[in-house]
């Protein structure tokens, strides 16, 4: 008879103890036929020259895969227009930031974000000894960068900033992200969050790579999950000045991203995938304005959204809301009493959100 080990004479961290759970969007179970729309995938597969390419260094996993991932670093950089230097990659942007937070931050100090925004920023900063600094989100789902650099203090070693701000939506324009890093003390990183940026198209959101350029308090966060399509390989990448990076690189994960992982990144850098893919986020930007231009005629109210999701404020109305999604097979992301996280998804998908939608009004 097997029996489970439950209890244990050891401690946990006091930090680890009290971490919030991290809580990803619903699954769909197999052979229900529900549309997942509570995990902002891209519901696109793979392109055909990036599957073929999967298949073939899946013959290679008996190996340990490169550590530094030395040619997909050098097409990074060459697609950013940086050195290899400047770039370290790890398993997902969000696995990165939690590099750059334990490559900088000691116990007690203060790290600085919006709220509400993504939800690893607080379990991170725990993890890496620090006192969390919130800053809520304006009425419209916007960051208060004004407010972000007035609550930076002697003891503040990091600034968050997402944008497009996960789960609302709106992306930091140039000029109020240019007075933020004017207002923070140059000891003090600010990490400048583009999970989405792929989805963006105002044209007032600046060039983080440039800002990077001009400030070495800069560190830039990016991912091949959303826009490429491969959020089942875990790979991200932050883009630093030299020695920062050198520092994060010395944080990582030996080994931790996969030669498939590796091989799958590059492949979808080479020009052709990337016109290919390019063409399927305008697609997807396309129905995220059809979606969003048929939610405002039901009379809803949203934040704008640069991403490819869209917010409910609902409040309290959030897990009844949530409820109703599963109940009509569509699964969305509730943040308990604050909203829902709608992502765009397949024409069909988004037609059977509409659908609802209209009901809730």
């Amino acid at each position: 008879m097997n029996t489970t080990p439950e209890n244990t004479t050891v401690p946990l961290r006091a930090a680890v103890a009290a971490l919030p759970a991290y809580v990803p969007g619903a699954r769909v179970a197999p052979g229900s036929g529900a549309w997942k729309l509570s995990s902002n995938e891209n519901p696109y597969p793979p392109l055909e020259s990036v599957r073929e390419v999967i298949a073939g260094a899946a013959a290679e996993v008996n190996r340990y895969p490169d550590m530094y991932a030395t040619d997909l670093v050098g097409a990074i950089a060459e697609h950013v227009g940086l050195a290899p230097a400047n770039v370290v990659v790890g398993t997902g942007s969000v696995s990165v930031l939690g590099h750059v937070l334990q490559s900088v931050v000691e116990p007690g100090d203060e790290v600085v974000y919006a709220w509400r925004s993504f939800e690893a920023y607080p379990i991170y900063a725990a993890i890496a000894g620090a006192t969390s600094v919130t800053v809520p989100v304006t009425a419209d789902g916007r960051h208060d960068l004004t407010a972000m650099a007035a609550a930076v203090t002697p003891r503040t070693k990091v600034v968050l900033v997402c944008t497009p701000n996960n789960p609302t939506g709106p992306a930091v324009r140039s000029g109020e992200l240019a007075a933020l890093l004017a207002a923070v003390p140059r000891e003090v990183l600010v990490v400048i969050d583009e999970a989405y940026l792929e989805f963006v198209r105002d044209p007032e959101v600046p060039d983080a790579v440039t800002l990077l350029r001009e400030h070495p308090n800069v560190v830039v966060l990016r991912t091949f999950s959303k826009a490429y399509g491969l959020a089942g390989l875990r790979v991200g990448y932050a883009l630093a000045p030299t020695a920062l990076a050198t520092g994060i690189r010395s944080a990582s994960t030996p080994f931790g991203v996969s030669g498939i992982a590796q091989q799958a990144a590059l492949a979808s850098l080479a020009p052709t995938a990337q016109a290919e893919l390019m063409e399927r986020v305008d697609r997807l930007v396309a129905e995220r304005t059809r979606v969003v231009d048929a939610l405002r005629e039901q009379g809803w109210d949203l934040p704008e959204t640069q991403a490819n999701f869209v917010w409910f404020g609902l409040g309290d109305a959030t897990t009844d809301r949530a409820r109703q999604a599963t109940e009509a097979g569509i699964l969305v992301r509730p943040f308990a009493g604050d909203g829902i996280r709608v992502s765009i998804g397949e024409s069909e998908a988004n037609d059977a959100f509409l659908k609802l939608a209209a009901t809730w009004r």
